[in-house]
């Protein structure tokens, strides 16, 4: 650590993003939208009405409550719509995945699904790649290729959110009581360049985070462009999501504190996590006495107060082992995901998909009337 520099938490991360370059490739074209989705089929209109817009292949992988064939079933008139239950794809075994205890793992499929998107690009020959969470908004398909004309000098570039902040439970309460805070990119939104050098995502929370650093370097290059929107929600409705994000929250925000301060991962040794997990149950402590002054109805003050309590109660379960570990095997998880993408031959998508243990479902013509959607404004692809 920089001499002087406090540690702690952050409201923004901001100055780690690179300046927009100049020169950029207006015939820039998208290979494929990639939509991890896990609920019912009318999600996906937006990402359909996208991919037809730009004629791009649009890969949906399915669980919970969204199913294969209604996704393909939906998705009639997209050049080629790969449609699969996600289930238990052949994929590496990370150490990051088993060595967290239970109480401290996340269980969500969202970093699965990431993955298997990335290796079925890498299989299908598709270089540029956005990432859309079914509860993100695009209106313009111009501000896609906003985006993806970047990837040619950059390794990811996020979509700005106009809409709801994506940040984590702690993040969202420490805004709500009037401090500020930020939102960085993420993988809700986001335009990559799909190779054998590409990262992967862990399943932890802010994996999107992780899938954006470069080892020990710090952040690739990475920035912000185009536009969407992503739809409100209740964070704090669920005390168990705050605990679910906590390990991830903790880690992920204290990693790129690290950077702000011009550090770098080496740096982030178990005396540097004893500080930040202090300063962060300081932080979440100063949230909790503030809550009883919102203007808040007292069911919504309860729920923010759960939510508080069990981020505290996860975060006590923290040591800076956990942390220095983590991020130790997830060194060894990158060098294993790199050496399973650079094996990988290039076969086209159904065969990809085939090598992974899946199958695209077949569109059957059963709801043709149900399912025309139209496409997006093109005003500015002229």
């Amino acid at each position: 650590m920089p001499s002087g520099e406090r540690i702690g938490h952050h409201y923004s991360h901001a100055q780690l993003l690179v300046s927009l370059p100049g020169g950029l490739d207006h015939r820039a074209s998208l290979d494929a939208i990639v939509v991890p989705t896990a609920r019912t089929p009318q999600h996906l209109d937006n990402a359909i009405a996208l991919a037809r817009t730009l004629d791009c292949s649009l890969l949906v992988l399915c669980s919970k409550d969204a199913r294969a064939d209604w996704a393909a079933e939906r998705a009639s008139g997209v050049k080629d719509c790969f449609a699969v239950d996600i289930g238990a794809p052949r994929m590496p075994r990370f150490e990051t995945s088993g060595f967290l205890p239970s109480s401290l793992s996340r269980r969500t499929d969202t970093s699965l699904k990431r993955n298997v998107g990335l290796a079925v690009a890498v299989m299908a020959g598709w270089r540029r790649v956005v990432f859309l969470d079914d509860d993100m908004v695009i209106q313009r398909a111009e501000n896609v290729l906003e985006a993806v004309r970047l990837l040619d000098e950059l390794a990811a570039v996020g979509l700005k959110n106009d809409g709801f902040p994506d940040n984590s439970v702690v993040c969202h309460a420490l805004r709500a009581v009037g401090k500020r805070q930020d939102s960085f990119i993420g993988g809700g939104a986001l335009a990559v360049v799909a190779g054998p050098n590409t990262s992967f995502f862990p399943t932890v929370y802010n994996e999107d985070w992780f899938f954006l650093l470069d080892s020990d370097d710090g952040l690739n290059p990475v920035t912000v462009a185009g536009a969407v929107t992503q739809e409100a929600f209740n964070p704090y409705e669920n005390p168990d999501r705050a605990a679910s994000e906590e390990f991830g929250d903790c880690l992920a925000e204290g990693v790129y504190a690290l950077l702000d301060n011009g550090g770098s991962l080496r740096d982030a040794d178990d005396s540097y996590w004893q500080q930040f997990l202090k300063d962060r149950s300081l932080m979440i402590a100063d949230i909790q006495a503030r809550t009883p002054g919102l203007a808040w109805p007292l069911a919504e003050k309860n729920q923010l107060r759960l939510a508080l309590e069990a981020a505290l109660g996860q975060l006590a379960r923290i040591s800076p082992q956990h942390c220095t570990s983590y991020l130790d095997l997830w060194q060894r998880d990158r060098k294993r995901w790199r050496d399973y993408l650079g094996s990988m031959p290039v076969v086209g998508a159904p065969e990809a998909l085939r090598r992974l243990g899946m199958v695209p479902a077949k569109r059957q013509g059963r709801f043709e009337s149900r399912s025309r959607i139209g496409t997006l404004r093109t005003d500015c692809l002229e």
